[in-house]
């Protein structure tokens, strides 16, 4: 099975030795993407519903880089620097996916690159 790797200009650039997403055969598994707006530079870093709706965006912007969309997004995982933010995040997120919404996994972690309150990673059929 081919391994294609996936990169817009549409979603901030790898921090590192990573490819924003990679595609083998149907399937599609995402980088995880922090809130970073790709136009204006901004991380956000001191709002959790805008840093959610940010960081689904870029996840979105690469899914369509590959031909794929939110609706065929069957996994995804969040990393929240504090879990007390998780309604405020599921109140953004169930915005993205309010229809048959993907299995999820959701956990605290010690600390994010860039100090950032979240990060988010899909697995779509791509």
């Amino acid at each position: 099975m081919e391994k294609i790797i996936i990169n817009t200009n549409n979603a901030p650039a790898a921090l590192g030795p990573y490819s924003q997403a990679v595609k083998v055969g149907n399937l599609l598994y995402t980088s995880g993407q922090l809130a970073i707006n790709v136009v204006t530079g901004e991380f956000i870093n001191d709002d959790i519903k805008k840093a959610t709706k940010q960081s689904l965006d870029n996840v979105k912007a690469i899914l369509e880089e590959a031909g794929t969309s939110m609706d065929k997004v069957v996994k995804t995982l969040v990393f929240l620097k504090d879990i007390s933010d998780f309604d405020l995040m599921n109140e953004v997120y169930s915005l993205y996916f309010s229809t048959n919404p993907p299995a999820r996994s959701c956990v605290q972690v010690a600390k994010l690159p860039k100090d950032a309150l979240i990060e988010i990673e899909v697995i779509a059929i791509a």
